[in-house]
């Protein structure tokens, strides 16, 4: 048994096989997943778990070079884009429309589905590396 770290063997699998600039993507409980792109369901109950626990637990355990998420979070929920600015302080986070985020997803290794229910509370996190 793992001591510490992710222990939600799907996601260290995807983890611990993504290369640098590889992307997954923690998607609220609505975010449609694209054909062939693996789902890892967490959702319990509406709102469990919550987006940014699922994201910090991930961030913990991944080099974080890039953030993505839609622009429409800026106006429907900053309290999300607060939570993620202070998390990836020492990231890029870029913006796009929902409909291009969606079409950016079919090239995620993973869609990780979290029980989240408030608006746009997604993100695409893109891979770095851990020496250089």
């Amino acid at each position: 048994m793992k001591k510490n770290g992710m222990l939600n063997s799907h996601i260290a699998k995807v983890l611990a096989d993504l290369g640098h600039t590889d992307t997954i993507v923690v998607g609220d409980v609505g975010l449609p997943i694209p054909p062939g792109v693996p789902k890892i369901d967490l959702a319990l109950t509406l709102g469990t778990p919550g987006f940014i626990e699922v994201v910090e637990a991930i961030a913990d355990d991944m080099v974080v070079e890039k953030i993505v998420i839609a622009e429409e979070m800026k106006r429907e929920n900053k309290e999300t884009l607060h939570d993620i600015q202070e998390l990836f302080q020492d990231c890029e986070i870029e913006a796009c429309s929902h409909e291009q985020f969606k079409e950016r997803t079919r090239n995620a290794k993973a869609v990780i589905r979290t029980g989240e229910a408030k608006p746009y509370a997604n993100c695409i996190l893109q891979a770095g590396v851990h020496f250089g």
